[in-house]
């Protein structure tokens, strides 16, 4: 699935020197604790996750999780029912952390952090005990100085570059003004511009024309190794495949001997079942919910035809959602694409397409949708999502159903991450979505039956 917009900067890099690449001994691997970011879930890792595990460091030594709020307060000092304050986030991560250690028998981790997962990263280290344990911190798009830093916007907000939150973790740590917590390394990798959470304009905050008083540069940090690559989205700083090599070459002091995950012979699969369903990067795309377990969903797998989204026999497998919302363990070919469905009550009966897992992964996190008032007009519809990245109209190669230009993705900028097609016929038929080289094929059902198709994308 590697695409030419992947094989850029540090990606053709590590191609060229992938031969003279060594990989530490497992002896030497710490374990790994990715944290995701605001509104989002353990899921967005499998990727990197895979391409770990495909450089040799032990699947047993890569530790992702779900924060069951994981979206922040409108105001960091306020209750807010469903969402979470930076201390909460801190604690959570804390308790992560320790699990870890006591698990591995570890004396010390490595935490990569993607956006939101920054500020909890920073917050332990800094103010939670965290520099005692950990060694090597990799950040992502973390919104360092905030989203923006403007007098009178909501400044209690973590994301405020003005809150109390975010001026007391970028105090000068010592005499040279580093922003970072001595002891433990450090590296920061951000887009050059294209980073929606780091525009001088505020037009992702919906302030277009207003400053926002944060620069391209807003992820970095003074005292961290900073990296800057070309044309990346907000997501990509931490999913995309130049991201994990500057990772892996921070974490090794070696290219990894390859960027996309070596298939194995079959891929054991397993996750949780949420309602965290639709997108809060997308304002579109209506209410969202939490990490919270979907107990009672009912789930059904078939392996379908990858060019038509038919179905090939029966279910190979049907199971009950237990209270703790996990679902599993799923022997599939990495040869085979699947269609999950997902029904449970206040939800619609959501089919899943997905491209062929081309390795094992316990954190396929499965979540139905509702169905957005604005969509209940339609015969039938059909949600072609992008979780570890967004859709770029000047950068990326996508086709949707045919069409070049996809519903809702604006033609310029990096910042959304699904479309939607809207079909005015329930005829039931095959609908294809492509972006830079990964096809993902599903088929329509009637909305009127309470049925959506979402095709979404692992790269």
């Amino acid at each position: 699935m590697q695409t030419r917009r992947h094989l850029i900067g540090l990606g053709l890099a590590s191609t060229m020197l992938a031969a003279c690449s060594t990989t530490p001994t497992s002896a030497d691997l710490l374990p790994i604790v990715f944290v995701h970011g605001n509104g989002d879930s353990a899921a967005l890792w499998q990727t990197t996750i895979w391409r770990f595990e495909s450089n040799g460091w032990p699947r047993d030594r890569l530790f992702a999780s779900d924060q069951p709020f994981p979206l922040a307060r409108d105001d960091d000092a306020m209750a807010q029912p469903g969402r979470s304050s930076a201390a909460e986030s801190m604690a959570f991560l804390k308790a992560e952390v320790d699990r870890v250690l006591k698990t591995t028998g570890a004396s010390q981790v490595i935490l990569i952090g993607n956006s939101r997962g920054g500020n909890a990263i920073r917050n332990y280290i800094q103010n939670g005990g965290g520099d005692r344990v950990v060694s090597q911190v990799v950040l992502g798009g973390n919104p360092a100085h905030g989203i923006w830093a403007v007098k009178g916007l909501h400044e209690g907000s973590e994301f405020s570059g003005l809150s109390p939150f975010m001026r007391q973790l970028n105090q000068p740590k010592n005499a040279a003004g580093d922003e970072v917590t001595p002891g433990v390394k450090w590296l920061t990798v951000r887009s050059d511009n294209n980073d929606k959470y780091a525009q001088p304009d505020g037009v992702w905050i919906g302030a277009k024309g207003t400053p926002t008083n944060i620069g391209f540069d807003g992820p970095a940090l003074k005292g961290a190794s900073n990296v800057v690559i070309p044309r990346l989205d907000h997501r990509e700083t931490s999913f995309s495949p130049a991201a994990f090599e500057a990772a892996w070459r921070f974490l090794t002091g070696s290219p990894p001997r390859t960027l996309q995950p070596v298939a194995e012979a079959q891929a054991t699969l397993s996750g949780r079942v949420t309602g965290l369903g639709l997108d809060p990067h997308d304002p579109a795309s209506g209410d969202f919910a939490d990490n919270l377990p979907l107990a009672g969903a009912q789930l059904a797998i078939f392996a379908v035809d990858a060019t038509t989204g038919m179905r090939q026999g029966a279910a190979a497998r049907t199971q009950t959602i237990a209270a703790d919302g996990r679902w599993g363990p799923f022997i599939a070919r990495p040869d085979t694409a699947y269609e999950f469905v997902l029904s449970a009550p206040g939800y619609a009966t959501t089919h899943i397409y997905r491209s062929p897992f081309p390795r094992s992964s316990s954190v396929v996190q499965l979540c139905p949708q509702r169905i957005a008032e604005a969509d209940r007009a339609a015969k039938a519809l059909v949600i072609f999502t992008r979780p570890r990245g967004y859709f770029d109209a000047q950068r990326d190669t996508m086709r949707f159903d045919g069409q070049t230009t996809l519903p809702g993705v604006p033609p310029q900028g990096a910042g959304v991450s699904s479309a939607k097609l809207k079909l005015t016929s329930d005829e039931a038929r095959t609908v294809p979505a492509e972006f830079n080289g990964e096809r993902v094929v599903g088929r329509t059902w009637p909305l009127a039956r309470g049925e959506v198709s979402v095709l979404e994308l692992s790269y």
